[in-house]
Formats: C-alpha cells, structure tokens, sequence
C-alpha cells in the first residue's frame, strides 16, 4: 500500500512512477476536481482502490480560475462531499478560495492516491477482452483499470459563439473563464453576452466595480430566483421538487415569482415565458440574484437584444442596435470536451453528454462512470456527493474491490 499523504502539498505523487504501480488494476479516476475526489474518497471508504489523474499541477484547478467573488448558490451544509464538513467559519455561502482549501484538506483527510501532470487522452476496452478498461495519457503512458470514473467537468472548454465578423473586432473579446474581476474594466464600456449565473454575477461584479457602461445582452428572459427567502435556501425547494410533478412546479414557482420578484419588463427584462422547471430540465437553471436585479433597477446594468454579429468596433443586435463597446465578456457557457477521450465509445448523446450518470454504466460498457455532467437543480456539489456514493457503491459490488487497500 502507498503512503498516505500527511499534509496537503505531498499528496502528489510521482507521475514517472505511475506505470509501475498498475499491476493490482485499480479504479482510475479522470480529474481532480469536486467529483474526481469525491468519487475516489467514497470508493476508498469501501476497501477499492482509487487512482485520481490530474492534468493540471493541483486538486480544484477549474475552482482556482474562477472570478473572484464567486460564491457557492448551495448551502455550506449541503456542498460537502462524502466523509468531510465543511468548516462554519466559512459561512453559509462559501467563497472560491475556500472552496480550494476544502478540496486541499479534503484530499489530505482521506489520504487520496492524486497524480497530478498527467492527461488522459483516450479510453479504450483492454483489448485481451478481460473487461478492464485501457487509458492512453501523456508521456506516452498506457494504464489498466477495472473500471474508470470520468469526471473532467461540466466546466471544460469554454465555449464561444462563431459570430459573424467576431474575427475583425477591434475591441477586447474575452470569454467569462478569463474573468477575474472588475479592476480592468474600470471606466470602461462593457458588454456581458449572456444572462445565465455567471453573466449575471459578472454583470453586477462590473456594476458595483467602476465599469463606465454595463450593458447584458438577452437571447431568453432567465427565470431569476432569490438565493433565500425568510431564511429558507432557494436550494431546498429544489431537493423538494426533484420528484414533483414538472407542471405544478412551474405553476407553483411563476405563483412565487409574482410575488417574491420585481417586475423588470420596464427595465428591459420581461418575465419568461416558459415555466421554471420545464427550462430546468433543458439545462437551463434559474438565476439566484446576487446583486443584478437591484444593478437593472438602478440602471447600472441595462438588458438588450442579444449579439448578431461584429462590424471591426461594432457589435450588432438581433434588433438591429449598434454599439461600441470597449469589451466584450462571453459567459456563453462551456463545452464536455468529451469526443477526443471516449467518443468512439457510443456512450455520449447528440449533445456530447454521457447517455448515464452515477451508478450506472452505459449499455455495452460496464465499468466506466460518469459524475458532474449534469446540473441539477438541487445543487451540483450535493449531486456530485450522491453520485460518488453510488459509484462506488456499484463498483464494490460489481468486484472491483479485489484490489483493496489496506
């Protein structure tokens, strides 16, 4: 058995030496984010053996590029994943920063196997017929697992719209992922493509932050929702309707919003049309308010029609309406990336999205997993917690636990 690491900085281990250490076939684990550790803490609690692969240089590599004033929309109660609280001292909305310590000390308190350094490119069958799986990473590495957990992240690439003339724009045109706060856009004329949660936040970030001029562009009013009301988290309603029939959901919820939520119309952001579930479950979550609704009403943040197309210092609306702002942030959503690893493999949908997630496997490949490639409405960090425990729960079953560590 490896040593177990004893403080959070020696929890890497030697990449070099990962080709030696695959003779007991363990359950690899592809990244190192919340699902990654997640999912091998829950497996290691069963006696399976876990190995997670890390491409980056540390453990929460997408939490530490997030913008700087980023909050969890969970409960510090219901964000923790398996096996470990979160401090109270980090309140009831955790920060980013302690976000990365909670993974830091989460890694060091179940003394997870992280190899970091290392890409997975490609996920094959081994090829004896054996039922193992076969990783293809960097360094030209070739790995055996009896069953891999893939959990790379809802968050990969980021995804940016193929505007016309986007490439003669003599502005600046960055993507959400490069924004980290509102210092550089100081006095300056921004537009936000975009009104999921990040947009939004952005759009307030920049707001309250010294942009000159903050303007959101809207293809579809978002159903915004209050983070709590009386005390009680919008997150609870969420676990609540999980299994509540979707119509009376949307009726219930547009109920709420009449009365919970200002009217915005007036300001240039009319209530949606569609019922709040309904757009959930086409991946659409519901905007919890941290600043942008109070921004809109004070005229700091004015909606408009969404992007069309770029003219060298122009940006062109769908209506018609020409600016000229000085940049440009995209929070137009990311990518799975997940084609290069496993596409071969029939297991992703028209989409690129896993055909399963959790415990099961999809038909034709048992053994392979997936976790954080959905994002439900109760909470990512709460589902990435009952998946691992699912996993792991499977995998124990299924034998993969004949590799036991000590």
């Amino acid at each position: 058995m490896p040593n177990s690491p004893s403080t959070a900085a020696s929890h890497h281990h030697d990449a070099v030496a990962l080709t030696d250490r695959t003779d007991d076939r363990p359950v690899y684990v592809i990244g190192g984010g919340p699902g990654g550790l997640a999912a091998a803490a829950a497996l290691r609690a069963r006696g399976v053996r876990a190995v997670v692969l890390e491409k980056s240089d540390r453990v929460g590599a997408s939490w530490r590029g997030h913008y700087d004033r980023l909050r969890l929309h969970t409960t510090r109660r219901w964000s923790a994943l398996p096996g470990l609280k979160m401090p109270r001292r980090f309140g009831r909305w955790v920060g980013r920063d302690d976000v990365v310590r909670y993974l830091e000390k989460y890694t060091e308190h179940h003394g997870l196997e992280v190899v970091t350094g290392v890409e997975v490119t490609r996920i094959d069958p081994a090829p004896d017929g054996s039922g193992d799986w076969q990783l293809t990473a960097t360094g030209g590495r070739v790995l055996r697992g009896r069953a891999v957990v893939v959990a790379t992240g809802f968050n990969h690439t980021p995804r940016v719209p193929r505007w016309p003339g986007s490439e003669t724009f003599t502005g600046e045109l960055v993507h959400a992922a490069g924004y980290r706060n509102p210092a550089p856009y100081a006095d300056r004329d921004v537009l936000v493509v975009g009104i999921g949660n990040t947009g939004a936040e952005i759009a307030a970030d920049l707001a309250e932050g010294g942009a000159s001029r903050v303007r959101i562009a809207v293809r579809t009013a978002p159903h915004i929702v209050r983070r709590s009301t009386a005390g009680v988290p919008a997150q609870a309603a969420g676990i609540l309707v999980r299994h509540v029939p979707v119509w009376l959901v949307d009726r219930a919820s547009g109920v709420l919003s009449r009365v919970a939520s200002p009217d915005l119309t007036g300001h240039g952001l009319p209530r949606p049309t569609t019922g709040l579930y309904s757009r959930t479950k086409k991946g659409a979550i519901p905007v919890q308010d941290v600043g942008l609704v109070a921004a809109v009403k004070a005229g700091r943040v004015t909606p408009v029609a969404t992007v069309a197309s770029f003219d060298k210092d122009t940006v062109v609306l769908a209506d018609g309406t020409r600016l000229t702002p000085d940049a440009v942030i995209t929070a137009t959503g990311y990518d799975r990336a997940l084609e290069p690893l496993l596409g071969h493999l029939d297991v992703l949908d028209g989409q690129g999205r896993p055909v399963t997630h959790g415990g099961r496997s999809p038909k034709g490949a048992p053994g392979l997993y997936f976790t954080g490639f959905t994002n439900p409405i109760s909470g990512m960090l709460r589902e990435l917690a009952l998946d691992a425990e699912k996993i792991a729960k499977r995998v124990a079953r299924t034998g993969a636990g004949r590799s036991a560590r000590g």
